[in-house]
C-alpha cells in the first residue's frame, strides 16, 4: 500500500487467480473506510412510502420506467437488459425500492436510470460505474452495496450493449459514455435520495472497475464535489491508447509461454513459488522458446518470439514518445479469452469503427500513426490522464485504487505509471 498526497494506491501483484478475489474485497472494505458508517435509516411502513413516490416529478423531462418494491431474496428478472451484457437476473439482498428512469442528455442523446434504495438506508449514496464499451448496469454492485445500506445508482452510460455502434457520428452519446451519464446520474440519485428519505445523504461514494475505473478518477478531475471516496479499480486511463495485439495461438499462449514465464521470473524474489513478487523486474526472454534444429515442438518460430517480445515491450512512436505500457507477464491464461484471442480486440475494435474512424476501419493495419490519430481526436476528453487531483483532495475527498497484476485487458504497469505521473 502507498499514499501520494492523499491518494492510497494498492498494488496486487500476485498472480493467482485467487488474488482477483482478494484485490476485489479490498476494493470493497474500502467503501466503509471512505464513506463512515452512519445511522440506519428507520421507517414505520417502507412501502407506503414507496408507493407514494413519484421519481419523475422531481426530475426534468424524465420518463418512468420502474417503481417496484422488491423484497429481499428475490431472483429479479432483468427483462429490459441487453442481453449482450450477460445479466440475466439478480437476486436482491435487502428490501428496497427499484426505481428505473429515461432521462434525456440532449435532442440526440438519452441514458437508462436505474435507483435502488433499500429499506435500512445507512445515510450513505453510491455512484457505480460500468466497463468496456458497454452501457451495462452492475447490478451485483448495486446489490452488494445496498445491503450495507447505501442509496445506490447506476446507469446504462448512454447506450444499450456492449459495441460503440450508437456513437458512430453522435458526439452526444460520446459525451454521455466519456462523462456525462454517470454526472447526470449522480445529481439524479441524490436529488431522488434526499427526497424519498426526507433528508440528503451524509456521505457519497464512488465504486466502479476498468472503465468505471477510468469514470471514477474523471468525476474526481471535473466534479470534485460529487464523491466524498472514490473506489478506481484497475481504471482504463490513457483511454485513447488502449489497444491490443494478437499475434500467438491462444494454447501456446497458456501452455509453453505462460509455463516459462514464472520459470524465469519467480525466483526475483529469492523464492521459487511459480508467483512473480514484482512483474515490473520480470524482463521474459521469449528467445529461450525459439526451435532449434532438433525441437520443432513447443517451442517459437523467430518471428513468433519476437511477436512475444513486442507485446512485453512499451509502445512508443515515431518520435520516440510512450503511447503505453507494456502489458505484464503473468496475464497470459486469461489475457487469451480476448486481449491475445488471435483477432483484434473486440473493443479497440467498435472504437475505431463507430469513433475514431468508420466501419471500414481494418485493425489489421493499425501502426502508431493510428495511435496518434486517436490521442489527437480525444472525444469528449475521454483520455483521462489528470496532472492533478487537488481539487478533489481539498474537498476532503478520498481516492483510493488498485490494479491486479493478472489483468488480462488493461496493464497493471499504466495504473503505476498514472500513480508516478500525479506524483
Amino acid at each position: 500500500m502507498a499514499f501520494f498526497g492523499g491518494v492510497e494506491v494498492l498494488y496486487k501483484r500476485t498472480l493467482t487467480i485467487a488474488s482477483l478475489d482478494i484485490a476485489l474485497s479490498l476494493s470493497r472494505s474500502a467503501l466503509a473506510r471512505l464513506c463512515i458508517l452512519l445511522p440506519i435509516y428507520a421507517a414505520d411502513d417502507f412501502q407506503e412510502i414507496f408507493s407514494s413516490f413519484t421519481p419523475e416529478i422531481y426530475i426534468y423531462n424524465s420518463t418512468r420506467g420502474v417503481l417496484a418494491y422488491v423484497p429481499a431474496g428475490t431472483n429479479l428478472t432483468l427483462s429490459g437488459n441487453d442481453p449482450t451484457c450477460s445479466r440475466p437476473s439478480q437476486v436482491i439482498a435487502v428490501d428496497l425500492c427499484r426505481v428505473a428512469l429515461s432521462i434525456p442528455t440532449s435532442n440526440r442523446s438519452s441514458i437508462t436510470f436505474k435507483q435502488w434504495l433499500p429499506r435500512n438506508w445507512t445515510g450513505r449514496f453510491l455512484g457505480t460505474g460500468n466497463g468496456g464499451l458497454d452501457g451495462c448496469i452492475k447490478y451485483e454492485d448495486l446489490t452488494y452495496t445496498t445491503q450495507y445500506g447505501f442509496a445506490a445508482i447506476g446507469s446504462n452510460n448512454g447506450s444499450n450493449g456492449t459495441t460503440a455502434i450508437t456513437m458512430y457520428h453522435n458526439p452526444e452519446v460520446i459525451a454521455d459514455f466519456a462523462w456525462g451519464a454517470l454526472h447526470t446520474s449522480v445529481s439524479t440519485g441524490k436529488k431522488l435520495t434526499k427526497n424519498f428519505y426526507n433528508e440528503p445523504q451524509k456521505k457519497s461514494c464512488y465504486l466502479g472497475c476498468s472503465l468505471g475505473g477510468r469514470q471514477g478518477i474523471k468525476a474526481a478531475k471535473i466534479f470534485p464535489t460529487g464523491f466524498d471516496g472514490i473506489v478506481a479499480e484497475s481504471p482504463a486511463l490513457d483511454f485513447n491508447n488502449l489497444h491490443s495485439s494478437n499475434f500467438i495461438p491462444p494454447l501456446t499462449w497458456t501452455t509453453l509461454s505462460h509455463d516459462e514465464i514464472p520459470d524465469q521470473c519467480a525466483g526475483i524474489d529469492g523464492v521459487m513459488d511459480g508467483i512473480i513478487e514484482d512483474p515490473s523486474l520480470c524482463d521474459f526472454p521469449p528467445e529461450a522458446l525459439i526451435c532449434t534444429k532438433n525441437t520443432f515442438t513447443n517451442c517459437l518460430t523467430p518471428t513468433q518470439a519476437g511477436m512475444v517480445r513486442e507485446i512485453f515491450s512499451p509502445l512508443y512512436g515515431e518520435a520516440g514518445n510512450l503511447i503505453y505500457p507494456a502489458i505484464q507477464p503473468g496475464s497470459e491464461t486469461m489475457a487469451v479469452q480476448k486481449l491475445y484471442a488471435g483477432q483484434p480486440f473486440c473493443y479497440c475494435e467498435s472504437w475505431f469503427d463507430y469513433v475514431v474512424y468508420t466501419p471500414t476501419y481494418s485493425p489489421a493495419t493499425f501502426t502508431v500513426l493510428d495511435a496518434s490519430t486517436a490521442e489527437s481526436l480525444n472525444p469528449s476528453s475521454i483520455q483521462t490522464w489528470p496532472s492533478d487531483l487537488s481539487p478533489f483532495l481539498h474537498t476532503n475527498g478520498k481516492p483510493l485504487t488498485y490494479h491486479g497484476g493478472q489483468d488480462n485487458q488493461i496493464t497493471s504497469f499504466n495504473t503505476e505509471s498514472f500513480y508516478n505521473y500525479l506524483s
